[in-house]
């Protein structure tokens, strides 16, 4: 008897979502149907990987029909769309980054591409007849004509589950499938929607003009701290609603932004579905498959959202636009805020960048008229903004061993005394930066990065904040032998919220940092108390300057204002502005009690001082772009560093010096370095650095990828490329 012949099966291509530079050659057999999107199972060497079918391109080399592997399944789960595959191959572009490391990044949550299950419940039999007890009837009425779980149906009829097994035995009721519920409640446009102030309605209804257009566009929403840019743009997201399509909010710390989340809820009637690290598995699966079936109506999270399956994204929103917890500086680097204006481009939607201190690099494009720009310049309620003003720590410096100028201790005598709640803000966890042995000088180090070892004092430990390396306090020195003689050297907020315990002892603290406020739950405690007024006084770091509102909170004391101004960092300035004016942005939020900023500074003359005294964010701005603009630096340039690093110190130096000997030559392109990088030695790796800066109209991508190519560098030896990089470390 002869063999059937079997058909071929056609040939696909399968990006795989591993650091692979192109898709994968395989046959579909034609049992099976799949198209571009479709996520597959494929064979690669000895194991089974998930993929999804990649568009068709031409491939230079095809593989020999006899040497294809089959696909194994197609798996149960909507397919990916074009504009996320597009956006997956524009990001690996950009970024130089392999396709399959960025696929990963869109298949973050690989159990939701199987069948969702349903959960089994009870119906009613019709026509069956069998003896019916009083408690058996109780039963049926409570069934009805639904189907619902055993435990549900004994619950609302009052009766025992041995009543409900009876039943089944019985025959009057028979096992199935329930239909599966909704994973998010839907968002109502009108639940409750706010009254607008006449600048708020006209910034309201320009955004909801760009959602209207169907079409893409990106806006800039600029307005001062507490003018309600939140209840304006959550117009536009009414809007989206309202034409049926969906809506991504992302924000820059999700997991902390519990104030916003109650926000949302009261004006909409539902909560948002979430997206973040410290969801559960399960919940990740659901919202996943919600999202890529359109279920998720909106959905707020934190920039890995952006590569989640939106089906029919008609808005995104990037609210503190400027804040660099946005940029990814591991794995494939890019930064979310970027990517969301190339998301919107592909899915012809709506984008809206919002901030009360917006980069530069916004700032120009909407001054280029390549953005639109809305501003809301006043408060509500009829507030004002705060007063700022500067301590000069060289005119009246703290007390000897203290860190709080007599001025600012007056301050929070006085905001205390009128029942008002005042914070203490310094960007620094922990509760001294660094340990040093007054008998040697020994500074205690990490021993895997170039970093002191920060003193944890109410854990008994030193840490390392870039590695995680952890040690016990010792109690004599590692260099000397000499035995408490280890010093701590400057304030983190433990050490400040220990003054403040002297100074103010009948004040109720609160720490708020990222280790004393962990995750949601400790976020929305936190704020309770605060605005319960359980709390007078807050000792913070940046986490309080991000969206938080307590109507009480009219003092604002920065312990060390010129803690960002130090290095070289090109945006050392722009940061320290954005960050301080965001902080002092907390005081006086509410129209009848006036707010007041006490910045403690070395420098009152320093630019960023001047300004945020004279509240002039805009002549800031000015100045920052007339130093860069010479130069070619961002936003009038391009820039792209090269990280070099192996954990062979030599190795590492001579890879650079390799790059630096093989750096492109032309005009408007300029390479500096190599140099060890600040942080020479990071997780064990020695690092070295160059930096290839050009005019703006050059592409720096085949420039970076013909410098790499022509340089021989060594297997031991990892090179990052940081297109756009917002930091130097």
């Amino acid at each position: 008897m002869a063999t059937p012949i079997r058909k071929a099966g056609r040939r696909i291509r399968v990006l795989l979502p591993l650091p692979l530079e192109a898709a994968y050659d395989y046959r579909l057999p034609p049992e099976l149907a799949a198209g571009p999107g479709s996520f597959v199972e494929v064979p690669l060497g000895g194991r089974v990987s998930l993929g999804v079918v990649w568009d068709d391109v031409e491939n230079p080399e095809p593989i020999a029909e006899s040497r294809l592997r089959e696909v194994i399944a197609v798996k149960p789960a909507p397919a990916m769309h074009a504009n996320l595959r597009r956006l997956v191959d524009w990001v690996a572009a950009y970024t130089l980054s392999p396709p399959g490391a960025v696929l990963r990044m869109a298949m973050s949550t690989p159990s939701a591409l199987e069948e969702p299950t349903s959960a089994s419940g009870w119906r009613r039999v019709t026509g069956a007849a069998a003896r019916i007890t009083p408690d058996r009837a109780k039963a049926l009425e409570a069934l009805g004509n639904h189907t619902m779980p055993g435990t549900e149906i004994a619950r609302i009829s009052g009766v025992s589950m041995g009543v409900v097994r009876g039943l089944a035995s019985a025959g009057l009721i028979e096992p199935t499938l329930m239909p599966r519920a909704a994973a998010f409640p839907r968002p109502l446009p009108d639940f409750a929607p706010p009254e607008l102030r006449d600048e708020q309605q006209l910034a309201a209804d320009a955004l909801r003009e760009t959602v209207l257009a169907r079409k893409f566009g990106v806006t800039l929403l600029e307005g001062v701290t507490g003018s309600g840019k939140t209840e304006v743009y959550l117009d536009a997201v009414a809007q989206c609603l309202r034409e049926g399509r969906q809506a991504l909010v992302l924000l820059p710390e999700i997991a902390l932004s519990t104030q916003w989340l109650a926000r949302f809820e009261r004006r909409f009637g539902a909560p948002p579905a979430l997206w973040h690290s410290e969801l559960s598995a399960r919940t990740r699966r659901v919202t996943w498959r919600a999202v890529a079936e359109g279920d998720a109506p909106v959905l707020v999270g934190a920039r890995s959202a952006l590569f989640l399956p939106f089906p029919d994204l008609g808005l995104i929103i990037v609210d503190e636009e400027h804040e660099t917890a946005f940029k990814q500086e591991e794995g494939v680097i890019y930064h979310a805020r970027d990517m969301a204006v190339v998301r919107a481009r592909l899915e012809d939607a709506a984008c809206v960048l919002v901030s009360a201190t917006p980069s530069l690099e916004t700032v120009t494009n909407a001054q280029a008229g390549r953005y639109g720009h809305v501003t809301l310049p006043n408060r509500h309620h009829g507030a004002s903004l705060p007063q700022v003003a500067a301590i000069d720590l060289r005119q009246e410096p703290p007390e000897r061993g203290r860190f709080l100028a007599p001025p600012l201790i007056q301050a929070v005598v006085e905001t205390l005394a009128r029942g008002e709640q005042a914070m203490l803000f310094l960007n620094r966890r922990g509760y001294a930066p660094l340990t040093l042995c007054r008998t040697c000088g020994h500074r205690v180090q990490c021993p895997n990065c170039t970093a002191w070892l920060v003193e944890h004092r109410a854990q008994r430990r030193l840490q390392c904040h870039h590695c995680g390396h952890t040690a016990p306090t010792p109690l004599a020195c590692s260099e000397c032998g000499t035995e408490h003689s280890l010093v701590p050297i400057g304030p983190g907020v433990e050490r400040i919220q220990e003054e403040v315990s002297e100074l103010f002892p009948e004040a109720r603290r609160l720490v708020m940092a990222s280790d004393t406020i962990p995750g949601p739950a400790a976020a929305a405690e936190a704020a309770r108390r605060i605005e319960e007024r359980e709390v007078d006084l807050i000792i913070g770091t940046q986490i309080v300057a991000k969206g938080w509102h307590f109507p009480h909170l009219t003092l604002v004391g920065v312990v060390d204002a010129d803690l960002g101004l130090a290095g070289g960092d090109l945006r050392a300035g722009e940061r320290t502005m954005q960050l301080l004016h965001q902080v002092a942005g907390r005081a006086g939020r509410e129209g009848s009690t006036p707010g007041r900023v006490l910045l403690q500074t070395f420098s009152p003359e320093h630019p960023v001082m001047m300004a945020l005294i004279a509240d002039d964010m805009p002549g800031f701005l000015k100045a920052e772009a007339a130093q860069r603009l010479p130069g070619h630096w961002p936003p009038f340039g391009r820039l792209a560093a090269l990280i070099v690093s192996s954990e062979d110190a030599r190795s590492a130096e001579r890879a650079a010096r390799e790059l630096g000997l093989a750096a492109p030559t032309g005009r408007g392109i300029q390479v500096l370095g190599p140099a060890p990088a600040p942080l020479a030695l990071l997780r064990g790796r020695y690092r070295h650095r160059l930096l290839l800066k050009a005019e703006r109209g050059i592409r720096v991508q085949p420039v970076l990828k013909d410098w790499l190519a022509r340089a021989q560098l060594p297997r031991d030896v990892r090179v990052q490329v940081d297109v756009d990089p917002v930091g130097f470390m």
